[in-house]
């Protein structure tokens, strides 16, 4: 009986030792670790691999994006007239094209600017936002380059669009923006182009770009 008592109380012993180094964050043992242990790193984590140990690193100098062609005129007043007298957009004006700027314009601008352009969109009619001018301001008399160089960089309390859209969705969005101006001046419709290949398109984005740099140089 002496020694049942014993025994048992060494079982509880080794019982009550095995529980005080239980970890549940960290199980002793993991037959499958992958199911335990992420492989992918979390944002912003820290990592011994990374340069520094951390994870959110900024990009090599002098990378891009793929897919992303960069912008050729500088954010200052100089590059915003430059783009006003020579920035043209490379996107057909086709009428798919036109509804998804419209869509765009509705998600992004309209808030604003109002559906027809006018400066009236809601949070203007709310006084959140004061001054929003119409698209056929005499003395803003916007192009398409300036349309373009504003909504990528933004201007006074309007913010840039350029991380929020891509260089394609800007430039339909820029369509649309137009043709309100035109709707409020009064003037005919434009008349919708053929719809262009895919080498059409790389080709005038390839001429827009070297307008730009042009344009650039010149400065």
């Amino acid at each position: 009986m002496k020694n049942t008592i014993q025994i048992l109380g060494s079982l509880i012993m080794m019982l009550v030792f095995m529980a005080s180094c239980q970890d549940k964050d960290h199980p002793n043992y993991q037959y499958m670790p992958n199911m335990y242990e992420d492989v992918g790193y979390e944002t912003y984590g820290n990592y011994e691999v990374f340069p520094n140990g951390m994870e959110a690193m900024q990009p090599a100098e002098g990378t891009v994006s793929r897919g992303w062609m960069p912008y050729g005129y500088e954010n200052s007043t100089e590059g915003y007239e430059a783009a006003k007298a020579s920035l043209t957009n490379p996107v057909p004006y086709t009428e798919d094209n036109l509804n998804e700027g419209k869509a765009l314009y509705t998600i992004y601008c309209a808030i604003c600017h109002g559906d027809k352009g006018d400066g009236k969109g809601t949070l203007a009619k709310r006084e959140k936002i004061l001054g929003v001018p119409a698209y056929n301001d005499q003395g803003r008399a916007i192009t398409e380059g300036s349309v373009y160089h504003v909504t990528y960089y933004g201007l006074n309390t309007m913010g840039s669009y350029a991380s929020q859209t891509t260089e394609r969705e800007l430039w339909l969005i820029n369509h649309y923006v137009i043709d309100l101006k035109d709707a409020l001046d009064g003037k005919p419709k434009r008349a919708f182009e053929e719809e262009a290949t895919s080498e059409d398109v790389a080709s005038a984005e390839a001429t827009a770009t070297e307008e730009e740099t042009e344009a650039q140089t010149e400065e």
